[in-house]
Formats: C-alpha cells, structure tokens, sequence
C-alpha cells in the first residue's frame, strides 16, 4: 500500500521507473549483439551458449531491479518478490528505535551514500534509488529525528535520461552490427 504523508501507517517505495528502464536498456544493447557477432566471427563460445548467459543476467538484472523499500510505524525494510532466491537477494528490516544515525560515506567515483548505523553498529545502506525520495527521507526523519535536510539521491534524474539517450544511440548501432552480420552470414 502507499502512502501519501509521512504520518500514516505504511509506505511501499519502488526502484524509480527511469533508473529500471535505463539499466534494462543499457544491458540489452551491450550483450544482444553478442551472438550474432560470435556466429560470423566464428568465435570459440557458441551463440547458443551467449544466449543462454544473456538470458540468465537479464533475469539476474530485473531481479535486483525489483527492490521495494517499505516503511512503516515499526521501522524501515528492503524486500523483494518471492520469486527472488534469498541467497541472491536477502532485503533487511531495521526498527526506527535501533536506528542510531545516518552516516555519509563516499564512494569511490566521489557520490554520496548514507547507511543507517544500528545501535549494535550494523550498517545498513540507505535506498537512494526509490522513485519518491524527498518523501522517502521526510519520512525517515520524521519516525528517527535525524535530520536528512542534506540527504540527496545518488544520481539525479538527468544523469540517468543522458544515460537512456546514449543507450538508444547504442541500439541504433546494435541494429546496425546485428544487419550487418545477418546480411554477412548469409553470403558465406
């Protein structure tokens, strides 16, 4: 259920639309391609194997893409559908009582991560990737008292539609190479 305020009872925050499609998109055009180009190259991995492999990352990829964010009165939870194996994808839960601070850290390309830092100092990432966020840390403020005033997402929205812009140049070329080597394995 989703909610609408910070002071009801439940809220569901899913992976942002953009972020989804863009990554999707962006795993399709580097790796369909690839059998194609293995067949008329005649390289040692059969296409039928590339296949195989492109077909179980999508389904690894859309997996991870699946992570939903829910907060309630009790505390904060990452999950994921039941179709997603644990030991893939575990999720967490943490009580708003155990929640000590928010601590920033850096990552190593210079962004900006919180993790949530239990009071046994267990760290727990904060979803910075949830369509809604503003809402998201007004709520996260609002059940700790942490002040997130300066909590931003990792990337903004424009960093992801340039991504979704050079993606669809790249299945342009994609379209190109896979033409290319039909139209080659067919005069050989």
């Amino acid at each position: 259920m989703t909610a609408n305020s910070a002071n009801t009872s439940a809220s569901v925050f899913r992976l942002s639309p953009l972020i989804r499609i863009t990554l999707l998109s962006l795993y399709i055009a580097l790796t369909v391609p690839l059998p194609f180009l293995s067949q008329v190259t005649a390289a040692p991995v059969p296409p039928k194997l590339l296949w195989i492999g492109i077909s179980i990352g999508l389904v690894a990829l859309y997996a991870v893409l699946t992570e939903q964010v829910m907060v309630d009165d009790q505390g904060i939870q990452v999950i994921y559908p039941a179709w997603v194996p644990r030991f893939f994808r575990k999720g967490w839960f943490l009580a708003w009582s155990e929640v000590k601070e928010l601590k920033p850290r850096t990552t190593g390309q210079g962004g900006l991560v919180y993790y949530f830092l239990s009071q046994d100092e267990k760290a727990y990432l904060l979803p910075m990737r949830v369509a809604g966020f503003a809402r998201f840390v007004q709520i996260v403020q609002a059940k700790t008292g942490i002040d997130t005033t300066d909590v931003r997402p990792l990337a903004q929205p424009w960093m992801y539609l340039i991504l979704l812009g050079f993606t669809l140049l790249l299945l342009l070329v994609d379209g190109w190479a896979i033409a290319t080597a039909l139209t080659t394995a067919q005069l050989t």
